[in-house]
């Protein structure tokens, strides 16, 4: 078995211990495990001198392969084609789509610049598995520099409906990149059946199976892996003390509070506003719960630059003081509104504290923090995770009050269902989502989907026979 090439956007730093986030831990597991390279950008931005240069890391059996970006490169590969041309339309946004022809055009240039570096050093019989939106170019880019390797694709946003997608300028280049994939995987079945969709509307590949397109003699696998998180690792953090935390956690159970938390990075695709609007909306239908409920809104500083986004921190900013100033009394404030970043660290026993985890983006490939809510949660008294039918987490979590987050007044009512829940149902409910969420933990993440890699040959062989 050859070595696991990992490239995306980002690389981890493998020489930490302990890694956050489900991409960083399930790669880095498979990575050390299997022996590999982890190529991508470094993370910085400078001059064209300096950009052409790559520095190379090993960490053990593992190394580590990195670029800078130009200025140029940051702007309308990253910012520009990814950020505000993919990123929007895959969350169902065409409105905020800002499509700039040296953008795509700058897009190709980078995947190329990427190919470029890792190709010499790549062997015959490495696996390769290229993550996220902004590298759909990749396999295109090695097979031009003769690479035959298996390469795999793993798509960590949703991918959208068919006349969403054909909207995309370049969408029929996209397509052909995708194509030039070995395995396509997505995060739900519905984003598979959203791509299906698409090539049959839009090319003449042939479906043979669910799991299997056909497209001038090659054949490309199709398939769903839902993303997990390091659920012992979480639990355990949220199980620490915090001095600061349990303060605050005693001086509710003395004055008969609870917490609701909502915790993601400041996007446009989390409807983060539309949150703080069924708070508030609970607060006006349950009038019981004025004085008793508190709103902590953490929204960690996402892409700053971006017009979209400097205008939903103002909108944040502006409801949590109209919530404060019509709600508030003399010992009590509603919405506690942070716009920084939390470490994990402090963010976990918060969860653990919360009776009720609100998570209800407008769209969303998994969403992880509702994994981390559950995974958080006290056994014996567990809060209720509140989700959003649009979250790409809403396929496994059934037993989450699951809701529709543009329904301010569904939202409100899910609350109040919430908070008077009795504590046996809390108990039966979390019980069956902390199993889901330890049966598909990150490291069964990477398992099944390095299997379906590295085993592609036989799949095809099997459906050849059958």
């Amino acid at each position: 078995m050859g070595r696991l090439v990992v490239i995306s956007n980002r690389t981890a730093n493998l020489g930490k211990n302990t890694q956050i986030g489900g991409l960083a831990v399930g790669i880095v597991d498979a990575l050390k495990a299997q022996g590999g390279l982890w190529a991508g950008w470094d993370g910085s931005v400078v001059d064209a001198e300096e950009a052409a240069k790559t520095k190379i890391q090993t960490h053990g059996n593992v190394t580590s392969l990195t670029t800078p970006l130009t200025s140029e490169e940051h702007e309308k590969y990253y910012l520009g084609f990814a950020n505000k041309v993919l990123w929007p339309a895959f969350h169902y946004r065409l409105d905020l789509m800002d499509y700039r022809m040296e953008f795509v055009d700058c897009y190709s240039a980078t995947n190329a610049k990427f190919a470029e570096m890792i190709s010499p050093h790549l062997r015959d019989d490495d696996v390769i598995w290229v993550h996220d939106y902004h590298l759909i170019p990749m396999a295109a880019e090695l097979r031009k520099r003769g690479h035959k390797n298996r390469i795999g694709f793993f798509l960590h946003i949703p991918f959208p409906s068919a006349d969403i997608f054909s909207a995309v300028p370049r969408h029929e280049w996209l397509r052909y990149c995708l194509l030039q994939f070995d395995l396509i995987g997505f995060q739900t079945i519905n984003d598979v059946h959203n791509f299906h969709r698409y090539l049959k509307e839009h090319s003449d590949a042939a479906i043979i199976s669910p799991e299997l397109v056909r497209v001038n003699d090659r054949t490309i696998h199709i398939g769903h892996f839902p993303i997990g998180i390091d659920v012992k690792q979480f639990a355990k953090v949220s199980a620490r003390t915090d001095d600061t935390i349990e303060l605050e956690r005693m001086r509710r159970t003395v004055l008969k509070r609870f917490q609701v938390i909502s915790a993601d990075r400041l996007d446009y695709s989390k409807g983060l506003p539309h949150r703080m609007k069924a708070f508030r909306k609970f607060l006006e239908i349950c009038p019981e719960y004025q004085g008793h409920a508190d709103y902590l809104q953490i929204a960690s500083p996402s892409r700053e630059d971006v017009t979209a986004y400097s205008d939903i921190k103002a909108e944040l900013e502006q409801l949590a003081g109209a919530v404060n100033g019509r709600f508030a009394d003399f010992n009590w404030a509603p919405v506690q509104y942070i716009n920084r970043n939390i470490p994990r660290e402090k963010l976990a026993p918060l969860f653990r504290a919360s009776l009720v985890g609100l998570v209800t983006p407008l769209r969303d490939g998994m969403n992880l923090v509702a994994k981390e809510y559950i995974a958080a949660q006290d056994n014996k008294d567990p809060g209720i995770l509140i989700l959003s039918k649009f979250a790409g987490a809403a396929e496994e979590l059934s037993e989450a009050l699951i809701v529709n987050p543009y329904d301010i007044s569904e939202v409100a009512h899910a609350l109040k269902t919430a908070v008077t829940m009795p504590l046996e149902e809390r108990q039966l409910r979390h019980r069956k989502l902390l199993k889901r969420v330890i049966d598909h933990d990150a490291q069964w993440w990477q398992r099944e989907y390095l299997h379906a890699l590295q085993h592609g040959d036989q799949h095809s062989a099997n459906e050849r026979v059958a």
